[in-house]
């Protein structure tokens, strides 16, 4: 895949792109329409009690908008931000020196953070509940805990895989709410605000076409302008036209559905080299290259939710759409003996 642009994850380089296209308030946020109305009623009760926010909790694929709801609730709150990773958070000092340096009513903003180790969330539990860290002072038998409180603040998780948080830890969010895909009109809203912050002139169906391919995704939708932009440039035009879009968008190898190339190869490789499945993750992986982890948590879930995809008891199983897209016809369904996970 060219330039890696249709991973749903943040590049090293992207940072400044994304934060000078990044809402501020929850008025400018497009898309999650649920999601925002229901923030919206917590954000206002909150602020008419003087109370901190309850916990939040965000899920869902990667590049749909978590972080930039974290920094939203936050503004809106009128709240300091101080945003950290459960991977960054490698020893309970970690965590209890940052929770000691919050101010009254501050936003606690832990990506990943399924990845906290089990002696951090430990730490976590407490200060969630109570608004208290218990610290132990001292080493063996003259060692004893001593509770410190701590100011009511507002802890925000964003996590791709809400399955592997611990249940005390997933119970301690009075707030929780799942990110969907975008369905190409709230995907074209983005594309046309994001174009006029950047000052590129775009026509509407070359809006339609970029939302098209982005995956439901708006990290993507982004990127994806940001490309075809350096595209339209080379071919000497002031604007993004569809045919500048769709060049450029060829060139990236990014299909009229979206998938790129290792999309259409997990697919060939389940339809020819498995009968269509059903096929195990494991031996899919393996004959594809690829780590179970990117297939299973980048790659399937947009497969999964637009019908490419079907995951079964006994594995993975093209659908007719996928047969159809790529060629092969739709008359067969896959074998009912196929290779599972074992």
């Amino acid at each position: 895949m060219a330039d890696h642009v249709l991973l749903p994850q943040r590049g090293p380089d992207e940072a400044p792109f994304e934060e000078s296209l990044r809402p501020r308030r929850l008025s400018e946020y497009i898309g999650q329409e649920k999601v925002v109305a229901n923030l919206a009623v917590f954000l206002q009760a909150a602020r008419a009690r003087g109370e901190a926010l309850d916990h939040v909790l965000l899920f869902g694929p990667p590049g749909l908008g978590k972080t930039t709801l974290a920094h939203i609730i936050a503004a809106e709150m009128g709240a300091p931000i101080q945003v950290t990773s459960g991977p960054v958070l490698e020893r309970p000092g970690d965590l209890a020196a940052i929770l000691t340096n919050l101010e009254p009513g501050g936003v606690l903003f832990v990506d990943e953070i399924h990845r906290l180790g089990a002696t951090v969330a430990e730490v976590l539990y407490p200060a969630l509940e109570d608004f208290a860290l218990d610290l132990v002072i001292g080493q063996g038998p003259a060692a004893r805990t001593m509770r410190l409180a701590l100011p009511r603040f507002t802890l925000v998780g964003a996590t791709t895989r809400a399955g592997l948080l611990p249940p005390p830890l997933r119970d301690r969010f009075g707030i929780v709410h799942r990110l969907d895909f975008y369905d190409p009109p709230s995907l074209e809203r983005i594309v046309d605000r994001s174009a006029g912050i950047l000052g590129v002139a775009i026509d509407p169906d070359a809006t339609a076409e970029l939302a098209r391919r982005a995956r439901g995704t708006p990290r993507i939708a982004n990127r994806l302008l940001r490309r075809v932009r350096d595209f339209a440039h080379v071919r000497g035009e002031e604007r993004i036209t569809v045919d500048a879009a769709r060049w450029g968008l060829e060139r990236l190898e990014v299909d009229s559905y979206g998938l790129d190339d290792l999309d259409r190869r997990l697919l060939i490789t389940v339809i020819e080299h498995y009968g269509g499945g059903p096929v195990g993750l494991k031996a899919l992986a393996a004959t594809l290259g690829e780590d179970q982890g990117t297939l299973e948590d980048i790659y399937e879930p947009f497969l999964l939710q637009h019908g490419f995809l079907q995951r079964t008891p006994r594995g993975r199983v093209a659908t007719a759409l996928a047969r159809r897209h790529l060629g092969f016809g739709d008359c067969r369904q896959g074998s009912l003996f196929g290779v599972d996970e074992g």
